[in-house]
């Protein structure tokens, strides 16, 4: 299911959009909003996979809104303004609706989105349930399963690892380095000098946090390009 909002100034668009939108069977309509200040409230709180996006609007257009965010969700620019084509795709815009548009090609557009949602999805690497390895807990070999690990969190000579099947994490005396090399490293991604993370299980991506749920993991400066590489993988 792809995520979106739309984002119109014109009632009457907002309107269609939202019917449009709710005839789709893999669109979720997370919100419709009038501004482009209305629309960064909600992503900064949402996981928005994708924008309906008008250009002409005030205080802020559509395309000073999308150069404005870091990691910005694929875009479907909706506009009655053709000049601004150009200039959307160097932004790379999934695509380019002129109003008025009919039902069948706003259809068009949403494929393209679900198509390149699904290229994205099948890019990120799953960690085989059978990889597995051992680590010393208090003069103990503990078992860790490499598909359970959401994130790794290193603490001074320590690193503490957050398991989705357990509520407790398992601390062990390790490097971070160390750690690094007993994972598969397509599967995990370094956001910080003191955080690895399991890239399927990331669920949203901020300016400078990446989220499990409703856990936040810093990106620092440092890091940053690979959680870049990650949104255009």
């Amino acid at each position: 299911m792809i995520r979106c909002i739309a984002i119109d100034d014109e009632q009457l668009v907002r309107e269609l959009l939202e019917d449009n939108i709710r005839q789709v069977p893999f669109l979720h309509l997370v919100k419709t909003c009038k501004n482009a200040m209305e629309a960064l409230e909600v992503l900064q709180h949402e996981q928005i996979d994708l924008l309906f996006l008008d250009i002409q609007m005030p205080r802020l257009n559509g395309l000073q809104l999308l150069q404005s965010l870091q990691q910005p969700p694929m875009v479907i620019l909706v506009t009655a303004y053709e000049q601004y084509a150009l200039e959307g795709f160097h932004l790379q815009v999934v695509d380019y609706l002129l109003k008025p548009f009919s039902f069948e090609r706003f259809l068009r557009a949403c494929n393209r989105a679900n198509e390149l949602h699904r290229l994205k999805q099948a890019s990120t690497p799953v960690v085989d349930d059978s990889y597995a390895f051992f680590v010393n807990v208090e003069y103990t070999q503990v078992k860790i399963v490499a598909a359970n690990i959401d994130y790794i969190e290193a603490l001074k000579d320590y690193v503490k690892i957050h398991l989705s099947n357990t509520p407790k994490p398992i601390l062990t005396r390790m490097t971070m380095k160390a750690m690094e090399d007993k994972l598969p490293a397509a599967a995990f991604i370094r956001t910080h000098k003191s955080y690895l993370v399991a890239k399927q299980k990331i669920t949203t991506i901020k300016r400078d946090l990446v989220c499990i749920g409703d856990i936040e993991i810093p990106v620092s400066e440092f890091y940053k390009e690979n959680v870049n590489r990650l949104l255009h993988t």
